[in-house]
């Protein structure tokens, strides 16, 4: 299975962003192929955004803050945490508090 309900919403959204390039390029342009060549870009960057975890790795400070963690959901506490002036809360479930203590 290669689509998510996640991912498939994501790539249809970010491809219907494409499309607007398709219209723009293709029937206005008269440049099709790079029309069709953004919005098969966008559709697989909503692709890899829904479906994609960020790397656990050391090398970056990104990725060791944020490793193991989906890109959309990291991108979504990112703009939370701009949102409120930089505070930011994490609460952990209680499954979590049991595994980790």
């Amino acid at each position: 299975m290669i689509f998510t309900t996640k991912s498939l919403i994501y790539t249809c959204a970010t491809g219907a962003i494409g499309l607007i390039f398709y219209f723009i390029f293709g029937k206005l342009l008269g440049l099709t192929w790079l029309g069709i060549g953004l919005a098969l870009l966008f559709a697989g960057i909503g692709f890899v955004i829904g479906t994609f975890k960020i790397p656990d790795t050391n090398a970056m400070e990104i990725t060791r803050k944020a490793g193991g963690e989906y890109i959309d959901k990291a991108f979504i506490k990112w703009l939370k945490f701009k949102q409120r002036g930089n505070i930011i809360y994490t609460y952990l479930d209680s499954k979590e508090e049991k595994s980790n203590g």
